[in-house]
């Protein structure tokens, strides 16, 4: 089953294109070039991604076909925290829809079912972000500065300030950035100081629980959450 645009309800709001609930052996850009080959509509197109995990790779290469037919990419949503984040790198306006059938899919890595929070811009001295579930962060986290989160913390940045991960216990949690020199680390119930010696260049870093200490590794390709 190809995927669905549906014209927009109103000259202001944009067209519905739904991904299938399937994920077949097709691509999700071969299923919206198969739509889009039968459609004359033109103008904003709101993604409903569903459990298809989209990479930036997929995502772009979509904007692009839509491009082509006249429809511009305004928003994407879905239940993968991966698909998110990807939107999120490429700037797009993005947001979790709900699960159906009461599915369980829209569950973090960490066990949580709170929603991936993604937020754009850096933490100065003072700024406490904290959520429930996972957060990434697009941006710094300047010293004098703190972010919280029940799961994992994902920093697109500098991350020179304070960081509690697994904050509900979650020991699992894990702390990640492109440059990991806080001033203190928590996760769970365990807390350490960042490390001194200046980060390896251009190698992303990760933090976790190893027999109740945290370490701190090269991260891993892909983050927690894409994983």
């Amino acid at each position: 089953m190809a995927a669905a645009l549906i014209p927009a309800l109103a000259p202001d709001q944009p067209h519905l294109l739904r991904l299938p609930e399937g994920m077949g052996s097709a691509s999700a850009l071969e299923e919206v070039h198969q739509t889009l080959r039968q459609s004359s509509l033109q103008g904003p197109v709101a993604l409903e991604c569903g459990d298809w995990l989209l990479r930036v790779p997929e995502l772009r290469d979509l904007e692009q076909l839509l491009q082509r037919h006249g429809l511009k990419l305004r928003r994407i949503s879905g239940h993968s925290p991966g698909t998110l984040v990807a939107a999120a790198a490429l700037g797009l306006d993005h947001g979790r829809s709900r699960p159906v059938n009461g599915s369980g899919s829209n569950a973090t890595a960490s066990g949580s079912s709170d929603p991936l929070t993604v937020h754009r811009g850096t933490l100065r001295s003072g700024d406490h972000l904290q959520v429930e579930g996972s957060v990434l962060l697009l941006g710094d986290v300047n010293p004098g500065a703190r972010i919280s989160a029940g799961g994992h913390v994902l920093v697109w940045g500098r991350l020179r300030g304070m960081a509690h991960a697994g904050c509900s216990g979650d020991r699992s949690a894990r702390i990640v950035a492109l440059q990991l020199r806080p001033l203190q680390l928590r996760i769970a119930d365990a807390v350490a100081r960042g490390p001194e010696e200046p980060p390896p260049a251009g190698l992303a870093e990760e933090a976790l629980l190893v027999d109740g200490t945290i370490r701190i590794d090269p991260a891993s390709p892909g983050w927690p959450l894409l994983q």
